[in-house]
């Protein structure tokens, strides 16, 4: 605790708005923390949060009045953007001036749409093939003839009364912005520019004024498909969610916070609300997970480490491999492709809220892919949920108490459940209740088990060279079940579990990322590395001074910012490049030079062993630079993973609290209980028992163990 008054002084605040669920993680100034939980409010996630805010203050017997005018940092990540592109909730009168003759680019897509996030049964019987319904009706289209060509070049110049027609069609249809992108815009952007020009100069004559975005200037980025795909998603669910953001702000400043609100984007920096483009932020949410999972990784010394997020909705998986998690490009939100650097993650639609319903032409039981969400399951007496869900299978089945599920603020029935599950389960399945519940269960972590056993073993690597890290509200209530069979070389519970992606969001550093599409084809002996390093420091200090204005708008001195640059790079004919930090050989005076870049290709070399442990090299093709990277990074407070003095093995008497019957491995065991506020570090929880927390569940089945570590983490495992 903190001098003075005696109390906790919260420091730093850490946010994750799912859609279930609305978890904070708290660190006060002496590095102790705290972890709320409270059921999000789609409509106005001012109120989900600082009611989170406000049941992790309750630990420390601070008012939220109190504690939010101590904060120094607040870091938001949700999925509120993404979930209203997933639903199609979006707001449409978009306007969409493209290269005559591709006005129906949307329709089309690009072929690997129609595929993804698709189930893995769909793709592979070729039965779920769908293209997703465009965000832009073919009537809100203008081509206007004008092209570049693959090196820059006009090769049709811009004809410019079809630019003033479209423009005028546009505004007639009431459009609320105006997105342009033409073909080749990331290398030459004056056709796009001058679109704009045009579209202001008749915007002035009209009396009218609607925004005009430029591809060229959100991402110049390779790619036309997902580069239009990313300045449409900007217009139909990120910018409307912008308000959003700033009812967050106002919130914890109505409450006495002075410190701004600032939002996690899918490549692991902060932003402010305020940033030009909030696509970026699209999918912050499961993503915190794994930046969490690499300070973690880092402090404690874990080479290979496997995040497994369990939450309402979705199984979220990332692996950092050698201290590394990559970035990828091929990424897709809603089935539409996109041009947005994203932190490596697999997802599939099972989580605790997942429905449960028989196939009456199978007689099969189907999990998912919906949910039940923030409405948790059938047993809720308050909710209109008429499905079965995951959850209510861990209920019937004893693994959760029901007079205590998140706190006691959501009331669940057992009894309920266990007839929901009988009558619309188990019964047309000629079945035993809870046999049926445990088969629920027997899929779903079966599922995850092969998720992850695919994901590992698809880059040549096996379980056994791997630690797995469970977390979010479901995550240690199923480890044990999806873990089983794998062995990992350890299996890791963070007490802070239930809040580990806000945690995440705390280990977040403020930074802005600005990518470029380069064409730089360097010889395999080097001769033309000069000029590759003039072309590619033009290009990287542009990216520096785009960095350096956007902290400066947020009042951050740019001389106090830290520049990191990167390159992609492939072998010349590949199809996939990677991502090699250059931040080392770069001087922010003089760049690079010829020398430096056959450093960065020795590195790239290391990176491409790294990932592609089994794949040729072809450095005798030479290599090609596909992208520069330029981030912006001014440090951030983070939290301290706690490290105390470890007790005994046998947990205190007033940590236990009886008994209840859990049913596994089609058996009835008397399971302990215990407080997991009150377990001490160096206690060991010998399996069967359940440890409970408002906000999370761990099942220590028959067989198990579950000693705490030093660091306020469990390590499940089998007894020897």
């Amino acid at each position: 605790m903190s001098a003075d008054d005696g109390r906790n002084r919260p420091r730093l605040l850490a946010m994750d708005t799912g859609g279930t669920m609305t978890d904070t993680f708290v660190v006060d100034d002496e590095a102790n923390y705290t972890v709320g939980k409270a059921q999000t409010t789609p409509d106005d996630e001012s109120v989900c949060t600082t009611n989170s805010f406000g049941d992790a203050l309750e630990n420390w017997g601070v008012a939220p009045g109190v504690g939010a005018g101590d904060l120094e940092g607040i870091v938001y990540s949700g999925t509120a953007m993404l979930n209203r592109l997933l639903e199609r909730e979006g707001t449409g009168d978009i306007g969409v001036i493209t290269n005559g003759g591709m006005e129906d680019q949307l329709r089309f897509g690009r072929g690997i749409q129609s595929w993804a996030d698709r189930s893995y049964a769909g793709r592979l019987h070729a039965r779920e093939h769908e293209h997703p319904e465009p965000l832009v009706p073919r009537e809100n289209i203008r081509g206007v003839r004008g092209r570049m060509n693959m090196a820059g070049l006009p090769t049709l110049p811009l004809y410019e009364e079809e630019a003033y027609e479209a423009v005028h069609d546009l505004l007639d249809r009431g459009v609320r912005v105006i997105c342009v992108c033409l073909v080749y815009s990331y290398l030459n952007d004056n056709h796009e520019q001058k679109v704009r020009e045009i579209a202001e100069e008749v915007m002035a004559e009209r009396g009218e004024e609607v925004p005009v975005w430029l591809s060229s200037e959100q991402k110049p980025i390779r790619g036309e498909v997902p580069r239009m795909n990313t300045l449409v998603i900007e217009a139909y669910a990120a910018e409307p969610s912008r308000d959003q953001l700033y009812r967050v702000d106002e919130g914890f400043s109505d409450l006495g916070s002075e410190a701004p609100v600032r939002v996690l984007t899918s490549s692991g920096g902060t932003v402010a609300p305020e940033h030009d483009w909030l696509a970026d932020t699209m999918l912050s949410g499961p993503i915190g997970g794994i930046f969490g999972g690499e300070y973690v990784a880092d402090e404690l010394g874990i080479d290979n480490l496997v995040c497994s997020d369990v939450g309402g909705t979705s199984f979220d998986v990332g692996l950092i491999t050698e201290g590394h998690y990559p970035t990828r490009w091929d990424q897709s939100l809603a089935q539409f492709m996109v041009s947005i650097p994203m932190t490596a993650m697999d997802t599939i639609g099972s989580g605790t809220g997942s429905y449960v319903r028989v196939d009456r032409t199978s007689e099969r039981i189907e999990v998912g892919p919906d949910s039940a969400g923030y409405e948790v399951g059938y047993s809720n007496r308050d909710a209109d949920v008429d499905t079965v869900t995951v959850t209510d299978c861990t209920l019937a089945l004893g693994y959760l108490n029901p007079d205590s599920f998140l706190g006691g603020d959501i009331p669940v029935d057992r009894d309920v459940a266990v007839e929901g599950i009988r009558e619309q389960v188990a019964e047309p399945l000629g079945e035993d209740v809870h046999e049926t519940a445990r088969g629920v269960l027997d899929i779903v972590e079966r599922d995850m088990s092969n998720e992850l056993r695919g994901l590992i073993l698809g880059l040549g690597y096996s379980p056994e060279n791997y630690t797995l890290m469970s977390y979010g509200g479901g995550g240690p209530l199923h480890a044990a079940g999806y873990s089983r069979g794998l062995d990992f070389q350890d299996v890791l519970i963070p007490q802070w579990a239930a809040a580990f992606s806000a945690f995440g969001c705390a280990c977040a550093d403020s930074a802005y990322r600005y990518d470029q599409s380069v064409d730089e084809i360097l010889q395999p002996d080097f001769s033309n590395a000069g000029m590759v390093a003039h072309s590619l420091n033009d290009t990287l200090e542009t990216l520096r001074e785009r960095a350096e204005a956007a902290f400066d708008r947020d009042g951050v001195d740019p001389g106090t910012v830290e520049f990191r640059p990167s390159l992609r790079i492939q072998y010349l004919g590949m199809l996939d490049d990677l991502e090699v930090d250059i931040g080392e050989v770069w001087d922010d005076e003089e760049g690079i030079d010829a020398e430096d870049v056959e450093t960065i290709i020795d590195r790239y070399e290391e990176k491409f062993d790294q990932v592609f442990q089994r794949a040729a090299k072809s450095p005798e093709n030479g290599y090609q630079l596909t992208m520069a990277i330029g981030v912006g990074v001014a440090p951030s407070p983070k939290p301290t993973i706690p490290e105390e003095e470890l007790q005994g093995e046998t947990p205190p008497d007033e940590a236990h609290k009886g008994t209840r019957d859990i049913y596994w491995d089609d058996d009835w065991h008397e399971a302990d209980l215990w407080e997991m506020r009150s377990i001490l570090p160096g206690n060991r929880i010998d399996g069967p028992a359940v440890v409970e927390a408002p906000a999370t569940t761990i099942l220590v089945p028959p067989g198990y163990e579950a000693p705490l570590d030093e660091n306020r983490i469990y390590h499940l495992q089998e007894k020897a």
